[in-house]
C-alpha cells in the first residue's frame, strides 16, 4: 500500500503512471496467442483486430433506399 507521498515522488500528481507504449508490444502478442488459443479464438481476434460484428440490417419494402452493409464472412478470411 502505498501512501501519497509515495505516489507524488514516484511522479503521479493527479492521475495513474502511464503504462510505456515500448514494454506493450509483447504484451500485445501475448494476448493475442492467448486468445487464438481458446474456443472461438479466430472470431475473437477478427473482433479485436477489426471492429465488433456489424449484424445486417435486412431492407423491407417499406425502405428501399436502405443501404445495407456487406461484411467480410468470417470463413472467406485467412490466418
Amino acid at each position: 500500500m502505498s501512501t501519497q507521498q509515495d505516489i507524488y515522488a514516484a511522479g503521479s500528481k493527479n492521475r495513474p503512471p502511464m503504462l510505456n507504449k515500448d514494454n506493450y508490444v509483447p504484451w500485445s502478442s501475448r494476448i493475442i496467442r492467448y486468445t487464438r488459443s481458446r474456443p472461438n479464438g479466430k472470431m475473437t481476434v477478427d473482433s479485436i483486430e477489426n471492429g465488433p460484428y456489424v449484424r445486417r440490417m435486412v431492407a423491407t419494402p417499406r425502405e428501399p433506399d436502405l443501404s445495407v452493409p456487406d461484411p467480410e464472412s468470417f470463413h472467406e478470411q485467412t490466418d
